[in-house]
């Protein structure tokens, strides 16, 4: 079952979202809550296959928020085309660098912003979930790409989130410098890093960089080879299981 919410935050913007629940579901359960990567949304086809995944195999729920600028919070439909243009025109060119998407300052400056934003409403939105009765104790993150660079802050600043699969981000890499990598070394719930050997957008020692940064001593690395849209499917399965190890069974 697909639900569409809102979360009012701060300042009286609804942040648009999506919860999947069982069929006839009635109490709390393990619920995950999905991050999406940049310049797509929170039906993006691989947000969309995991909550509706852990929803059927496991009676879990799940919940997406659209992010800041996008989704049906774009307010500068051009400034997002461009966005887009410039993540394809990078990926177009192959494995090299992992140069950051955002080069310029006052770009970088807001994206950095918006992200910052989006922990809170995050943040928030677990306050309305607890506050409904909706999650007990059992809450997951999953996020890849921007889902990382805004999901690792918020699993460091989160005590309620239990365990996280992040992935598709590295240390230098556009990602927040110093304190990005200040938080993921406070990290201490259970993580599995998902990284693609061929990332053309984030480079190799980037990415290494941070999976070594992680303070969690229960940490996994997964590599596969091909480009940062190209994780295998399989790796579905990889955090269905590892939800299921730490969060426990579902309703």
């Amino acid at each position: 079952m697909e639900r569409r919410v809102g979360l009012k935050v701060e300042g009286g913007e609804v942040v648009p979202g999506i919860v999947w629940l069982p069929e006839a579901a009635t109490g709390p359960r393990p619920t995950v809550i999905l991050g999406h990567g940049g310049v797509v949304h929170k039906r993006a086809p691989e947000v969309l296959g995991l909550a509706r995944r852990l929803v059927r195999h496991q009676g879990y729920a799940a919940v997406a928020l659209d992010a800041p600028e996008h989704g049906e919070r774009i307010t500068d439909k051009e400034a997002a085309r461009a966005r887009r243009r410039s993540v394809q025109a990078r990926i177009g060119q192959g494995p090299g660098a992992g140069l950051p998407v955002v080069t310029d300052a006052n770009q970088a400056a807001g994206f950095a912003g918006r992200m910052n934003a989006h922990v809170g409403e995050l943040t928030a939105l677990v306050d309305d979930l607890v506050s409904t009765g909706f999650i007990d104790d059992r809450l997951g993150y999953w996020g890849m790409s921007m889902g990382t660079g805004i999901g690792l802050r918020f699993v460091a600043s989160e005590p309620r989130v239990k365990a996280a699969v992040l992935g598709l981000a590295g240390l230098g890499a556009g990602m927040g410098g110093a304190e990005f990598e200040a938080a993921a070394r406070s990290l201490r719930v259970p993580i599995l890093f998902l990284f693609q050997w061929d990332d053309e957008l984030i480079a190799r020692d980037a990415g290494l960089a941070l999976f070594d940064a992680i303070g969690s001593t229960d940490k996994t690395l997964h590599v596969n080879p091909g480009g940062h849209v190209e994780v295998p499917v399989f790796e579905n399965d990889s955090a269905e299981s590892f939800f299921v190890r730490h969060l426990g069974a579902g309703g």
